[in-house]
């Protein structure tokens, strides 16, 4: 197989989703194109000509339907040969479509493919491609969709989780993100949109005691799911500042063979996916994370920088308490509680997040795990290339 590299990755800052959200009056191509345009002036002309545009979309509906990743190639201006997918595994999305990457360049099927996600909840909101799995009765009620915020909360109870936990994973991940924005290194692949250059949905003022007084926020769901739950009921314990904010936001890389022009910004070393049980809904993504690692022949303490997915506070609890892995080598810019969670692209976001870690760092080997509702997740492992 042919070893597979990532030349390079950038992604946008994320907006908050409403109407004046810093991103809101960009369209989703436009937010592609723009990433496209910053990896050719990056690196050369090897993002002008990929043989395939992947791009992970969650909500694939109103503006974000009709083939999105189609309609971004040609608003991008790619040329006419370059294949494009548009791909929906929920939160995994934009990791998975990183992963269909790496297998198309290492199978010599392609030589450099674009690969990343985007979603714009303010103009294609969650939910609104109004599915009738989202409703169906005709399932066991395991099987049954169940919002990823009422799954957080049956997680955290099944786990043992107590508020405090939740409280100091949200605090850190406020603090370490508003510590970032500082930090040129940790943003080097982060673009400025001409509408938007920092990260938006940040809450600065976040205190323990902020968080203490904040009440649960998600209780209510329990009685319009309860056919899905089984009947089992369970105290909430997340509220809005333990759920990463409803955002806009893209990212993008350029995966290919050693020999696309400028040295490479890492090498594959493994990916994985990895479905789950639904009824253990979030969890899939430790699944992905152990299968990835077994793949590679490491361990967790061999990684430099991981970039796991804040997909609500519970997930990042567990990770901390389950595995031997030093928290200073978790999330060092702050995560998806602090920045958002644009959901298709998430992956691929904290992909060039990683990146930039990295080599803030000098660090060697980094992974990013995301996980996401109803039993999906992914995991990737990198090996930084030193190019200086």
């Amino acid at each position: 197989m042919t070893d597979v590299y990532i030349h390079d990755a950038v992604r946008t800052p994320r907006g908050k989703a409403r109407p004046d959200g810093g991103l809101a009056k960009l369209s989703p191509q436009e937010l592609v194109r723009q990433q496209i345009v910053a990896l050719r002036a990056r690196g050369g002309d090897a993002a002008a000509a990929p043989d395939a545009l992947l791009l992970g979309c969650v909500t694939q509906s109103g503006t974000q339907g009709g083939h999105i990743a189609l309609v971004a190639k040609l608003h991008a201006g790619l040329p006419h040969e370059t294949a494009a997918h548009s791909i929906n595994n929920y939160c995994a999305s934009g990791l998975s479509a990183i992963g269909h990457a790496i297998a198309r360049v290492a199978s010599g099927e392609m030589n450099s493919v674009l690969a990343g996600g985007v979603e714009s909840m303010s103009s294609a909101p969650f939910l609104g491609d109004r599915a009738s799995f989202y409703t169906a009765a005709d399932l066991p009620p395991h099987a049954r969709f169940v919002p990823p915020v009422l799954g957080a909360d049956r997680l955290a109870h099944a786990e043992g989780f107590a508020r405090a936990d939740l409280d100091a994973v949200a605090l850190l991940s406020q603090q370490r993100a508003a510590a970032a924005e500082d930090s040129p290194a940790l943003q080097r692949s982060r673009i400025d949109t001409g509408t938007l250059s920092r990260e938006e949905c940040l809450r600065p003022q976040t205190s323990a005691e902020t968080l203490a007084g904040t009440p649960p926020a998600f209780g209510d769901l329990q009685d319009q799911y309860a056919a899905a739950l089984g009947g089992v009921r369970f105290a909430p314990l997340h509220s809005i500042a333990h759920a990463p904010p409803i955002c806009d936001g893209a990212g993008l890389a350029l995966l290919g063979t050693g020999g696309l022009g400028d040295a490479p910004r890492a090498r594959v070393v493994a990916f994985a996916e990895c479905g789950g049980d639904p009824a253990a809904s979030l969890t899939a993504g430790f699944a992905a994370m152990d299968k990835v690692l077994a793949r590679a022949g490491l361990t967790i303490d061999a990684m430099d920088r991981i970039e796991f997915m804040e997909a609500f506070a519970v997930t990042v609890a567990k990770f901390l308490r389950d595995y031997d892995v030093d928290p200073m080598r978790v999330n060092v810019g702050g995560g998806h509680l602090a920045k958002g969670h644009p959901m298709g692209a998430s992956g691929a976001i904290l992909t060039s997040a990683l990146l930039d870690a990295l080599d803030a760092c000098d660090g060697r080997l980094g992974l990013v795990v995301v996980t996401g509702a109803m039993g999906v997740g992914a995991a990737l492992i990198v090996e930084r290339i030193d190019r200086s």
